[in-house]
Parts: C-alpha cells; sequence; structure tokens
C-alpha cells in the first residue's frame, strides 16, 4: 500500500509526506473494521484517482455491517441481563435442581432460551 523507499546513507528511510497520509486512512479504516486487504482495494494504486463509487459503497456496507452487529450486541445484551435478574431473583426455596429449571423457565418467557420442542427431553 505505501512503496518502500532506498535507505539513506545513514540507513534511515525518507518517505514523502503523502505516505503518512496514506498510514492515517489505513488506521482510520482499520479502526472502522476494515481488513488490510479490504482497504488495499479501496485505496489508489500509485498515483492513480480514487474509485468514489467503490469507496462509497463499501463504506456503506461497512455502516450495514456495524448496524447488524450493534443489534446482535444489544440482544445479547438484554439476554446477559435477563439472564443476571433471573439468577440474582430466584427464589431461595427451591433446590438446586429446581433453581436451575426455574431460571431457564424465565430464560424461556423472555425469549433468551428458544421453547424446547414438545417430545424433548
Amino acid at each position: 500500500m505505501i512503496k518502500a523507499v532506498e535507505r539513506t546513507a545513514t540507513g534511515y528511510r525518507d518517505y514523502p509526506a503523502e505516505a503518512l497520509t496514506i498510514l492515517e486512512i489505513i488506521a482510520s479504516a482499520q479502526r472502522a473494521g476494515f481488513s488490510l486487504e479490504q482497504i488495499r482495494h479501496l485505496l489508489p494504486t500509485g498515483q492513480g484517482p480514487w474509485q468514489h463509487d467503490e469507496l462509497i459503497k463499501a463504506l456503506k456496507h461497512k455502516v450495514t455491517e456495524i448496524e447488524e452487529m450493534q443489534e446482535r450486541l444489544n440482544q445479547n445484551r438484554a439476554q446477559l441481563l435477563v439472564a443476571i435478574e433471573s439468577i440474582e431473583n430466584r427464589p431461595a426455596n427451591l433446590d438446586c435442581s429446581d433453581r436451575k429449571k426455574w431460571v431457564l423457565s424465565r430464560l424461556r418467557e423472555h425469549g433468551v432460551v428458544p421453547e424446547r420442542k414438545k417430545g424433548s427431553r
């Protein structure tokens, strides 16, 4: 993504200012969830132009992926909160086996655990 440059007499590489810009774009894209391979396909090659349509399409797709992930995370969070509340507030007078069943029934009531199919143990 960044072309290597020759080393100076002191052993350092002297990259052009554009390299820093590209590095910032790469780091920002990685933080947004893009893989290096995805970034490589979105960056212009050499001094070529940006493929704006492809870039916009990829950005919109990433937003959709993030929204779907947020929805899954919200569902997971809600399920965990139901589980915590059910465990913390289970009846104390139940034996261990009945407590497990009680907590599972609460989780089923809230859709956290799917209903058991009839005939299954």
